[in-house]
């Protein structure tokens, strides 16, 4: 068959192409992807990123009445002892605090299933559980799977004054808590606070030593007669012949009202008198505990954290507890309204709409690119038409491997669009071309064309494919979010490949006018104008690739300098984790001085919400009083405040964006002298540790004294806040909290029959709350505990106005038995993998990226601190960061392995593919000069834009190196090859590249929700892009020209020799 038969020498020759022959199968084909992809796109769940947070278990244990540090040490010290030989454990850590409660969160690799890792957890403890104490076993120890991801917070709150906090958490507990735990896709549901019912028992110390009784009688009395007692059946089997009925015998169980509590007897005398609980103590229906509260924009509240489970679609999740709550809302006393002051969603929301904003607005771009090079709208049609079936059949592949709509395969999908359309305008180029200069028909042009380029389209696939399929292998979190990314990318490259060999061809044969003249210079118009210039273009670039293949040692010194400049801009440019993101909400610790009372605290918060509910950007504060912001352990002197701020569209001058808004409150609160007070950023991906940036625990391996320890910390702080790649460094740790220390007189109690467990628990029921049993109340269990009235137990007097019975009955007060002094000591003792520790937070100084900030602080430990015996671990995204340095290289050097040896295997040649890998280095040098022009760090969305960088710069080399090489076998000199390569392939690459270029484009100048991060993806790719389209492709014909030649004489001197 010839290439030059006309359409009009009679019939058409015999079509050799499957997919010409039979467009309607091809037609089918892409229908069926597209419908498929769209059903799965319905049940795809929707996050903002994939379940990304590494797994974590939840350790909660009570020691009442203890220390933070007789928590740390006779409760966490052995639980700890006993994990760090689990599987896949990343670290733990620990807040023990003086309130005698241990936080203990234990991390795992994200490859752990979260419920086998509790399990593993429950086992530890179980091996531990001899060693602790006996009253933390009673209390028992809950492990639950750390819900650390907060969706957001729903509220109830009422300006009727009979509606107060503790009334809201009751009814909410009741009313709401259980509702919302039942909503498909709540992983969890908490009430803030202990504001829960509690029967408490308030004793007069002294009315007992007067009667002569200890808080033990009492803690007995009600035990002994506050219980559960079956009683068994009357009549029940075996019985005698003729038993006419089976009867249950009920007895009175556990008390459940307070007038039954007070008449419960303490003792009782042979002249019938008795001493009954209201004649030594006070009981009340009241709360479990006082020492938190909850705030809405300055007035009293009840918040309900919720938690996704994984897996699940937040949006979703969100409209359906929002609609629980409305219905639940119409049996709400009057004057009872719920809100949300505390939203995730809007952020994922509005960062999903801004990327498929970018995917339309990419599209749009490709679209123009193509119609300004084809000139054709029935041309532009084809891969109009081509592209939406690759993006949508992606979701196919995504929902069989259990991906989500996430804004990184929406990444993934808008670097694809300029990637897939590639493939259809190759195939409309070269059948456009065949008709132009053969002058045959659309239908035998699509025939011929698929002949010709049927082997690039399949190298380009593999190509790409062999670029991102190491990926896959990569562990941890940052393996998982370039699995993202190269999972999308790999799905729509392979459907674009079949929708280019089956539904282009075909729509070409069907839509292509006949007998098109090509681009011709002469025409009229716009269109004419433009070819004329390119054109000229053409013929210069022609002429240069001529003058490069006569000078080849300039050239390759030119590609020697730009391999060096690469090199030095990879070590000059800053390396960073994830860009920090406007995410709409921050965050704000509260820390006062050691042993404030939650009254001067409160007085705080208050102060603070009142300039934060001034700032125009300020939506609503909503404070959680009581709770230390960076270990979440309950401490009178701290608090936590979720500062949400007003939608985007409300906020675009950059006097509301949030680096501004934490700025001013930063600077107001540093002026409030009664507490140190600090705004901070969340984690970029939610879970994943406490704060946005520096999260360092130091730790103290040498075995110093707590106030040495604290010293150390106070200085590294201090030296820290002195580098210039830190700005705010700040950490919560104390070892001066003012403490009583209370000595016994060991001999003096034995000499009179004393316990010395009586004296301790004397002391911590009367000063802590002792917990007795429990009673039932609106079918819920709940505790019933003991504690001193309040006026006793305010001055370090009061304790020795305690009494202890002796063993011959005398009532012994515990002045004469103990001694008294102030010392100071932690109120709350960290912990992070078994040792001592001080929790470390700060963010880079303006300029510095999060990479340099790590390598100053490891820095300044070494040069200081680590002789002191004080070392380090990171937690959070530090962590993260730390432990995927190196991940990229190791992915980039594979990628290029894998595109070498696909190339090889596809022109059979171990030299032809090195034309294609020399191209690469381009598109690299042009990201790396994107990123310093603007001043951008290398973070996780550029590194995977550089691997996209990669495969598209391979792909441009392989359209001018397959054609070479297809002309050099025609028998061309190497030198013709190369040149007319270049000439016939320069407009298909600038069309393609420049489709991709235009698509990306909306990437690199992003604005609104999750901009950083599009920025940090399209500065990379653009410039990449750009650089290896504009300067690449003078350079890759003369490598193909060299390494042909190189490969011939060598394949000549072979033949000699075998000769």
């Amino acid at each position: 068959m010839s290439h030059t038969t006309p359409v009009s020498d009679g019939a058409e020759p015999e079509l050799k192409y499957f997919f010409v022959k039979r467009p309607v199968m091809a037609a089918v084909i892409s229908i069926v992807i597209t419908l498929l992809g769209l059903f799965a796109l319905q049940r795809l769940p929707v996050n903002r990123y994939p379940q990304i947070t590494p797994p974590s278990i939840s350790v909660v244990a009570v020691y009442p009445g203890a220390t933070a540090e007789d928590v740390a040490l006779a409760v966490a010290a052995p639980i700890e002892q006993q994990l760090s030989g689990l599987d896949g454990l990343l670290y733990f850590q620990s807040a023990n605090s003086s309130d005698g409660v241990m936080n203990l969160t234990v991390y795992f690799d994200i490859s752990r299933d979260q419920d086998l890792a509790a399990v593993d957890v429950q086992n530890a403890i179980k091996l531990a559980e001899p060693q602790l104490p006996e009253e933390v076993r009673r209390n028992g120890i809950s492990v639950t799977k750390a819900q650390s991801d907060i969706l957001f917070l729903v509220s109830l709150f009422s300006d009727d004054p009979r509606y107060d906090e503790a009334y809201l958490t009751n009814y909410t507990k009741l009313n709401i808590e259980d509702e919302l735990k039942r909503v498909p896709g709540v992983g969890n549901a908490t009430l803030f606070g202990a504001l829960g019912f509690a029967m408490n028992i308030s004793v007069d110390p002294e009315r007992l030593t007067q009667l002569g009784l200890t808080i033990g009688d009492v803690a007995n009395a009600v035990r002994e007669q506050s219980t559960t007692n079956p009683a068994g059946r009357l009549g029940r089997e075996p019985s005698p012949v003729g038993t006419q009925f089976t009867i249950p015998v009920t007895t009175k169980g556990r008390l459940t009202s307070v007038e039954e509590f007070e008449d419960v007897i303490l003792r009782a005398s042979g002249d019938g008198s008795f001493v009954r609980l209201k004649d030594v103590a006070t009981v009340a229906l009241a709360s479990q505990n006082y020492d938190q509260a909850a705030r809405l924009d300055g007035k009293p509240t009840t918040f309900m954290l919720i938690n996704l489970r994984n897996g699940s679609n937040a949006l979703e999740v969100r409209e359906l507890v929002g609609k629980r709550m409305d219905e639940l809302a119409k049996a709400f006393p009057p004057g009872v309204e719920w809100m949300s002051p505390f939203d995730t969603t809007p952020f994922i929301e509005e960062s999903i709409v801004e990327v498929v904003k970018t995917l339309a607005e990419a599209m749009l771009l490709v679209t123009l690119v193509v119609f300004l090079f084809l000139q054709s709208w029935r041309a532009t049609l084809i891969p109009v038409l081509a592209v939406p079936v690759s993006v949508i059949g992606t979701f196919v592949g995504l929902l069989m491997l259990g991906f989500s709509v996430n804004v990184l395969t929406l990444f993934g999908l808008v670097l694809a669009i300029g990637i897939v359309v590639d493939d259809a305008i190759v195939v409309i180029e070269n059948v456009e071309r065949i008709m132009a200069e053969d002058k045959v028909s659309a239908r035998v042009a699509a025939d011929r064309a698929m002949g010709q380029v049927g082997g690039a389209l399949v190298a380009i696939v593999l190509v790409l494919c062999a670029v991102f399929i190491p990926v896959a292998f990569l562990g941890g979190i940052t393996g998982e979010m370039y699995k993202q990314f190269a999972v999308t990318i790999v799905l729509s490259v392979v459907i674009s490949g079949i929708v280019a060999l089956t539904l282009t061809p075909a729509l070409c044969a069907m839509l292509l006018k006949e007998s098109v003249d090509g681009h011709v210079a002469d025409g009229k118009g716009f269109f004419g104008w433009f070819n004329r210039a390119f054109g000229r273009v053409t013929s210069r670039y022609t002429g240069a690739v001529s003058g490069i293949l006569m000078r080849p040692r300039a050239t390759l010194a030119i590609f020697a300098v730009i391999l060096a400049l690469t090199a030095v801009l990879f070590q000059r440019t800053a390396k960073a984790f994830i860009p920090p993101e406007d995410k709409g909400f921050f965050a704000i610790a509260v820390q006062l001085p050691d042993g404030a009372s939650s009254h001067r605290t409160q007085a705080v918060v208050e102060r603070i919400e009142e300039f934060l509910l001034k700032d125009p950007a300020v939506r609503h504060a909503a404070a959680l009083v009581g709770l230390d912001a960076l270990t979440f352990a309950a401490q009178t002197n701290s608090a936590i405040i979720f500062v949400n701020l007003k939608p985007w569209e409300e906020r675009k001058s950059a006097d509301l964006g949030i680096d501004a808004v934490v700025g001013r409150a930063n600077g107001q609160l540093w002026a409030i002298n009664e507490a140190l007070a600090f705004g901070f950023n969340f984690p970029e991906i939610p879970g994943l540790g406490t704060t946005s940036g520096l999260e360092m625990h130091l730790q103290s391996r040498g075995g110093q004294p707590f106030p040495e320890f604290a010293k150390s910390v106070q200085s590294f702080v201090a030296d820290a806040n002195q580098l210039p790649v830190l700005a705010g460094v700040q950490t919560t740790f104390r070892a001066d909290v003012p403490q009583l220390r209370v000595t016994v007189d060991r001999e003096a109690a034995k000499a009179r029959g004393i316990a010395l467990t009586d004296i301790f628990q004397t002391m911590q029921a009367s000063l802590s709350t002792l917990y007795i049993n429990d009673f039932n109340l609106f079918g819920r269990t709940y505790r019933v505990q003991a504690e001193a009235q309040a006026e006793f137990r305010q001055r370090p007097e009061d304790i020795g106005r305690l009494h202890v019975r002796s063993a011959s009955g005398e009532m012994v007060p515990l002045s004469g038995l103990t001694t008294t002094s102030f010392e100071s000591g932690p109120s709350i003792l960290s912990r992070f993998n078994g040792l001592t520790s001080a929790m470390i937070t700060g963010v880079p100084a303006p300029g510095s990226s999060s990479g340099e900030m790590l390598d100053g602080v490891e820095k300044l430990i070494a040069e200081k601190y680590a002789s002191q015996g004080i070392g380090f671990a990171y937690g959070g995204e530090s962590f993260q960061e730390r432990n995927s340095a190196g991940d990229s290289g190791l992915v980039f050097v594979l990628g290029l392995i894998l595109v070498f040896l696909v190339l090889a295997a596809q022109y059979e040649s171990w030299a032809i593919p090195f034309a294609v890998i020399f191209g690469i280095p381009f598109g690299v040098f042009g990201a790396y000069v994107g990123v310093w022009l603007r001043g951008l760090p290398s973070d996780i969305y550029f590194q995977v834009g550089l691997i996209t960088v990669v495969g598209l710069a391979a792909k441009n080399a392989i359209l001018i190196v397959e054609f070479a090489t297809a002309l050099r076998n025609r028998g061309m000199s190497i030198t013709e090859a190369a040149t007319e390569a270049a000439r016939e392939r320069f407009r298909p690459i600038l069309m393609t590249s420049f489709a991709f270029i235009l698509g990306v484009l909306p990437l690199a100048i992003a604005s609104g929700a999750g901009a950083a991060s599009r920025r940090s993806l399209g500065t990379g790719v653009f410039f990449g892009m750009l650089t290896a389209t504009t300067v690449g492709i003078f350079f890759i014909p003369l490598f193909f020209g060299l390494i042909r030649r190189f490969s011939e004489r060598g394949r000549a001197a072979t033949q000699q020799e075998v000769a």
